[in-house]
């Protein structure tokens, strides 16, 4: 395999987001009584929605970390009558605190980065807070695979810009030929790698569409195996 560098993304990937941000977010909203305003599946439905369109914004750097974290509390519990900044911020620190103290991972998980760590070197990238991502990191055992974290924080943009791929390869002294990326987002993971020429690999676990053209797809973390 021509493959000498392998980047992994966290979130979603590795460490399963859904499950572990559900479990978070339902202590919370039972700790604060958000109950008396509506159900928690009405709640977790409407977080969702709006915690995306404002990761995306934070993405594109037109909002900060500061905000993203609180606000999305704030809009979704005022949509449900309750207008209380102070709640919602305390709501933001709280999930920071908490949400990575979560440890479900995928199916497979250890096994294959044990495979993957005997024959390459690995790289995680990822999006994420960077206080937030190493103690998932920490408490999920996955630092030891790895050679290097590289946040977005600590690079300076968010994927899928492609300085952040342009200064992954160079920090690594990698040269995309010998390059892969394996990840669940097609527009932050797989397109933005394939800006600077690195093969990808989709964790499409979902089963979304996509007119864009992976070089690898799998459905679960064991199909990896057969490609790398």
């Amino acid at each position: 395999m021509k493959y000498k560098n392998v980047f992994i993304d966290l979130d979603r990937t590795l460490w399963d987001f859904e499950t572990n941000s559900n479990e978070t977010l339902r202590d919370i909203f039972y700790k604060y009584k958000i109950e008396s305003h509506c159900t928690f599946e009405d709640f977790y439905k409407f977080y969702r929605t709006v915690n995306e369109y404002m990761w995306k914004d934070y993405r594109d750097k037109k909002i900060s970390k500061d905000l993203l974290s609180w606000k999305r509390f704030y809009i979704s519990i005022k949509h449900f009558g309750l207008d209380d900044e102070t709640t919602a911020k305390n709501m933001g620190e709280d999930y920071i605190v908490l949400s990575p103290l979560k440890t479900r991972l995928f199916p497979y998980t250890h096994e294959l980065l044990n495979y993957l760590h005997e024959k390459y070197k690995l790289y995680l990238v990822t999006n994420g807070f960077k206080e937030v991502q190493y103690v998932k990191i920490r408490n999920c055992d996955l630092e030891k695979y790895f050679d290097k974290v590289y946040t977005s924080e600590e690079v300076g943009c968010n994927k899928p810009d492609i300085e952040y791929f342009r200064f992954v390869l160079a920090q690594t002294n990698s040269i995309p030929e010998e390059s892969i990326i394996i990840g669940d987002d097609i527009e932050v993971d797989i397109k933005g790698a394939a800006q600077v020429e690195i093969d990808t690999l989709w964790c499409n676990f979902v089963n979304q569409t996509s007119d864009f053209k992976p070089d690898f797809e799998v459905k679960s973390l064991t199909e990896v195996l057969s490609i790398l």
